[in-house]
């Protein structure tokens, strides 16, 4: 490959296509010409699943999504993440897959040659069909465009909009890669939104397996309330554009007044919420103890999710036709590499509102069953109970029953982690190996929505109130949950300085009592579901992080400490700083809660260091090779038309400061 040709690929890749998923049984994409495809219903219908990049499991997978929460203060893995130990996490020099370069333009490419071709075709009347299953089909198209930058955002930041197919041409494509401001970028994703808006319909071909209108609105309400509460909280730092230190130029932001946009995206994110919450009911919470026949419970692990109002887009599995099937419920049922934090199970409420330091229904952590006793029904339902029945069916003898002790000793890959075992995504299915499942996998709910208006308007109010629809949503989650419909329960109850949940500051500062016991809610009805580090970075709630100390269950002054005996009565347990080849945290050393990040001392960077925060790892580093590319002086990499996130420098190797 010429020297050319990799700067296509490395740079932008803009003029790269993938060949087609082989159920299209079509030439290759690259050889294709809108002569020669998109002249009917179906290769639009094709096109659009082809170029759905969301992430769901398949195959030997693990827990799957449900472990998307791991290396953050909700759920921990075996392993912890570069991100927290300052130096650790370095700049590339490139990346060997383009697929793992936030800085690629691939997937922009597939959808904007799509756009750039199907609009015209379908105005002229070249494409067969029925006109509104066309329109929906170009609105998923806007959709994921949508997406995408979205996720560029969230990651980088600042990003180059690009909406054409450009030329062949080196010096075109190195004056679009220049980096827009964020918040254009936010405006960019929602006008695309409201194109698909107008086309997408609820029903489609396929049902919730594709994305409808709900599904737009529900991402609108995401970015909007994602972008508006990153330029309240950054605002000032080389994060937000105009901010100290930021990268970009000035003439780029003329006009910009960031209460002005703030104010735009937190009505835009209510807007959407609204139209799609007041459309869409909570499904019923029927009992802590039915599972599968508690809707609230089974919406998460059913089989086939089209019938839960609340499911708004999901994926099927298909084990005796296609083999496609997932290894998620098997892991779930193990402990899967993951656990929930102490820190994070201690914020569920008692079940008459009041954190667990202000109520006397608090049973204390002595056993498993304490711990989940009285409490907000969400830390039941989605929490294991030692004990229980894992499905109803016998083997010849044997009962499907989870063991009383968690297995915290378990090869990395099945261990609960913490002790404290998730539960979501579970049914009532047994597989006794791994990679068999057919359960679907949620992809967007529409709780979300209720969360982001409520939030929305108590940041339109400075934190310190709602408005009269957001306290109705709020009033049917919390009766949902087993808990007081009157939220100002839980407010006047709440001590922030008693909280050690990461979500109580904003740029190293306390939020109030009302903004934080809003973030509480969101944190407990999203367990499990992959949104916690993305909220943590949009409401600066990191900067305060430093020697974070993970911990799980209480394991040395609870009944758990004699459960792990063998068959001659030694304690398998084996403690750090007391046993040679320790498996656990010991209780001279760490105390009496489990620790999974001090197993061990030697050559242990976080043992005693836990987590802590570096400003720049707020946004993800670009790679150096783009700068290369990019710069017109090769000897100056500063000469490039972008410019590096904020704190990460321009040399491949070295970490943020």
């Amino acid at each position: 490959m010429n020297k050319y040709n990799k700067f296509l690929l490395a740079v932008v890749a803009l003029l790269v296509i993938t060949s087609c998923n082989s159920f299209l049984d079509r030439e290759p994409l690259d050889s294709l010409s809108p002569g020669s495809f998109f002249r009917s219903e179906g290769d639009l219908g094709a096109y659009a699943v082809k170029n759905y990049k969301f992430s769901t499991p398949e195959g030997w997978a693990g827990a799957g999504i449900w472990a998307y929460d791991n290396h953050t203060d909700n759920q921990a893995a075996t392993g912890y993440d570069n991100r927290w130990v300052p130096g650790e996490w370095r700049v590339p020099e490139s990346h060997s897959d383009v697929k793992d370069d936030p800085w690629n333009f691939t997937q922009i490419y597939e959808v904007n040659y799509f756009l750039n071709n199907v609009p015209p075709l379908f105005d002229q009347g070249q494409i067969q069909g029925s006109p509104a299953t066309i329109r929906h089909y170009i609105g998923e198209v806007y959709f994921l465009r949508a997406f995408e930058y979205f996720k560029k955002l969230q990651t980088l930041g600042d990003f180059p909009i690009i909406k054409d197919v450009l030329p062949d041409e080196k010096e075109t494509l190195i004056a679009v890669s220049k980096r827009e401001p964020r918040y254009k970028v936010a405006r960019f994703i929602l006008e695309d939104l409201n194109k698909a808006l107008e086309m997408l319909n609820n029903t489609p071909p396929g049902g919730k397996n594709r994305i409808t209108r709900n599904v737009a609105l529900l991402l609108k309400s995401r970015v909007a309330l994602y972008e508006a509460s990153w330029l309240k909280y950054h605002q000032g730092t080389a994060m937000v554009p105009g901010g100290k230190g930021w990268g970009g130029n000035a003439v780029d932001i003329t006009g910009f007044d960031i209460q002005q946009e703030i104010t735009y995206f937190l009505a835009e994110c209510k807007k959407a919420s609204a139209e799609l919450a007041d459309a869409v009911t909570l499904a019923e919470n029927t009992g802590v103890d039915k599972k599968m026949d508690n809707p609230y419970f089974a919406q998460f692990s059913a089989n086939n999710m089209e019938g839960y109002p609340e499911i708004l887009m999901w994926r099927a599995y298909n084990l005796g036709d296609y083999s496609i099937v997932h290894s998620s419920p098997f892991y779930v049922r193990v402990g899967g590499n993951t656990g929930l934090t102490r820190q994070y199970v201690e914020t569920f409420l008692c079940d008459d509102g009041k954190p667990i330091y202000a109520s006397d229904r608090y049973k204390g952590d002595e056993s498993l069953l304490n711990v989940r006793a009285n409490r907000d029904q969400r830390l039941q339902l989605f929490m294991m109970t030692p004990g229980e029945i894992l499905s109803p069916r016998v083997v010849g003898d044997t009962k499907d029953i989870l063991p009383l002790a968690p297995a915290i000793l378990d090869i990395a890959e099945k261990r609960c982690v913490t002790g404290y075992q998730i539960r979501k995504g579970l049914s009532d299915n047994w597989y006794r190996d791994g990679n068999s499942a057919i359960e679907g996998i949620p992809l967007f709910r529409a709780t979300e929505a209720y969360l982001n208006y409520i939030e929305a308007s108590c940041m339109e109010n400075g934190e310190m109130s709602i408005d009269t629809k957001a306290q109705e949503y709020w009033k049917q989650l919390r009766k949902r949950a087993g808990l007081p419909e009157d939220y100002m329960i839980t407010v006047n109850a709440t001590n922030l300085s008693k909280e050690s949940d990461w979500g109580v500051y904003s740029a190293n500062k306390k939020v109030s009592s009302l903004l934080y016991s809003i973030r509480r809610e969101r944190r407990c009805e999203l367990v499990e579901e992959g949104f916690r580090m993305e909220d943590l970075k949009r409401w600066r709630a990191l900067d305060q992080v430093s020697k974070f100390r993970v911990e799980g269950v209480n394991l040395w002054e609870s009944d758990l400490k004699d459960m792990y005996k063998n068959d001659a009565g030694e304690n398998l347990l084996l403690q750090e700083g007391v046993d040679k080849s320790p498996n656990v945290s010991g209780y001279v050393t760490s105390g009496k809660y489990l620790c999974p990040y001090r197993n061990v001392k030697d050559n242990n960077i976080i043992y005693d260091a836990g987590y802590n925060w570096v400003e720049a790892h707020y946004l993800s580093p670009i790679a150096v090779t783009h700068f290369r590319i990019t710069a017109s002086d090769a000897n100056s990499l500063t000469t490039s038309t972008i410019y590096q996130n904020p704190g990460w420098p321009l040399v491949a190797g070295q970490g943020a400061k």
